[in-house]
Order: C-alpha cells, then sequence, then structure tokens
C-alpha cells in the first residue's frame, strides 16, 4: 500500500533497536480517515473469505481491526492482556511476548465469543517476531474456528514474524513491510498483492 509507505516515511520516527514510532497516525494517535483506507485494503484482500469475524489483540490492533470490520459487516473480538471483574465464564488463553513492551502477558479471550462456527481474520498493527499473530492463532486453534487469513499493517520483515507464519501455509499479508531499518533510513519490500 504505497499511501501507508509514504506516510510512515514522512511522520514515522526509526529509534533505536529496531523500534519504527508511527505514533502520529496509528497506535497513539489515530488518523481515522487513513486508517479507515487501510481497512478497504483489508477488505480488498480478504473480501472473498467466508470471514465472520475479526480477532485482534488489546489495545492498538482495535482501531485498525473496527475500521475493517465495518466493510466485512462483522464483530471485532479482542484478546485481552490482563484479567478483569467482567470478564467471566470459561477462558481461552496463551502467552504472548511482547516486542516492543518486553514483557510475557497471559492473554484471555472468553470462550463464548469464539467456537467451532467461526471463520477469523487476525488484524493488528504490527508484526515483528510475530509472538502477537502466533499466540492469537493458538487461541483460534483452542477454539476449533477456522482462521481465514492474517492482516497486518506494519510487518518488520528483517524479524522472523512473517515468515515463520507463511512458513506455516497461513495466508499473511501485509500493508507494508519494512525490509531494512537504520536509524536514518527505512528500505520496503514490494508487494505483489
Amino acid at each position: 500500500m504505497k499511501a501507508l509507505e509514504e506516510r510512515i516515511l514522512k511522520d514515522g520516527q526509526v529509534r533505536p533497536g529496531h523500534i519504527l514510532k508511527v505514533d502520529s497516525f496509528l497506535n497513539h494517535q489515530m488518523d481515522i480517515p487513513f486508517i479507515n483506507e487501510i481497512g478497504k485494503e483489508f477488505h480488498r484482500l480478504f473480501g472473498h473469505k467466508p470471514v465472520n469475524k475479526i480477532l485482534t489483540i488489546e489495545a492498538s490492533g482495535i482501531g485498525v481491526a473496527c475500521l475493517a470490520a465495518q466493510y466485512f459487516n462483522v464483530p471485532v473480538v479482542f484478546a485481552k492482556k490482563s484479567q478483569s471483574l467482567n470478564i467471566d465464564g470459561e477462558m481461552l488463553s496463551t502467552k504472548i511476548v511482547s516486542y516492543t513492551h518486553k514483557k510475557t502477558y497471559d492473554v484471555i479471550l472468553s470462550k463464548r465469543f469464539l467456537g467451532p462456527d467461526d471463520h477469523v481474520l487476525v488484524i493488528d498493527d504490527f508484526m515483528a517476531n510475530g509472538c502477537a499473530a502466533l499466540g492469537l492463532i493458538d487461541i483460534i486453534q483452542k477454539s476449533g474456528a477456522t482462521l481465514e487469513g492474517v492482516g497486518i499493517v506494519i510487518e518488520k520483515g528483517f524479524q522472523d514474524g512473517g515468515q515463520k507464519i507463511r512458513d506455516m501455509g497461513i495466508d499473511l499479508k501485509s500493508l507494508a513491510i519494512i525490509e531494512e531499518m537504520t536509524d536514518d533510513s527505512l528500505t520496503f519490500r514490494e508487494l505483489d498483492y
């Protein structure tokens, strides 16, 4: 998605440790008209599949997932990173290591929101080593639902997360794949979809 690559180059900031800050438009302050276009693109890429739920993880994946869901006309379900008083009943759970937070989360999702009749599209804002997506895939497998694909806004292609998921035979589409990132430049991979 050329518009996304251009926006990353214009407003993104590279920080030490291969951190890309896109908080001015994606995951802190959200440019809703722009993210709406991202949602349309996910529908273009996955709209032919029988998706009846979109799954993401809190927090920054929720906005993107919601704007995409309007084009699929399906609900968004998000895995929570902590137990709260308003979550009850049987839970699906997995462990996820956050690349940016350097923390392991016990992620949970109520069994009543994901089951064998569901056809799920996973959507998230970033992919580095793939732990979040792999954790969500684990939850889908435990629920008996069918995974239809994984949509990522920005993938760090120089890390191995995307390759791990593609090697599993999963339909992974990232809207921008960063091939190389240094302290002062970014190079994007050409996309063929």
